[in-house]
């Protein structure tokens, strides 16, 4: 069974950054996509950015320029690093492993702890 652990979280300023990683276990980390998502306090879980085995990247708009998602197959991490963060940033942030289809990326039917992500004003 595919295991996700992610680290990285803490409490920041509005404007600072943070570097969120995650492990994947197994090994067959090259074989498939890598992708992040999160969720606030009484809203839908929502896609933030991912990577395929073949380091194309792809972000949601409202983190395209702060946002840059990386990925080591040699270590099975991939990482977030955020930068200018804001207080609407602020959720439980989650990474996933996903497989490439014709209709688009298909994401394990499961969830980890996540990372808290807390940005102040």
């Amino acid at each position: 069974q595919v295991r996700l652990v992610e680290s990285g979280g803490g409490l920041v300023q509005a404007g600072g950054s943070l570097k969120l990683s995650c492990a994947a276990s197994g090994n067959i980390f090259e074989k498939f996509a890598m992708g992040w998502f999160r969720q606030a306090p009484g809203k839908p879980r929502e896609f933030v950015a991912h990577i395929t085995s073949a380091f194309r990247t792809n972000y949601a708009d409202f983190v395209k320029g702060r946002f840059t998602i990386s990925r080591d197959n040699a270590e099975s991490t991939v990482h977030l690093d955020m930068n200018s963060l804001r207080p609407e940033d602020t959720a439980v942030y989650y990474c996933n492993v996903g497989s490439s289809t014709r209709s688009g990326t298909h994401w394990y039917d499961g969830w980890g702890h996540g990372t808290q992500v807390t940005v102040s004003s």
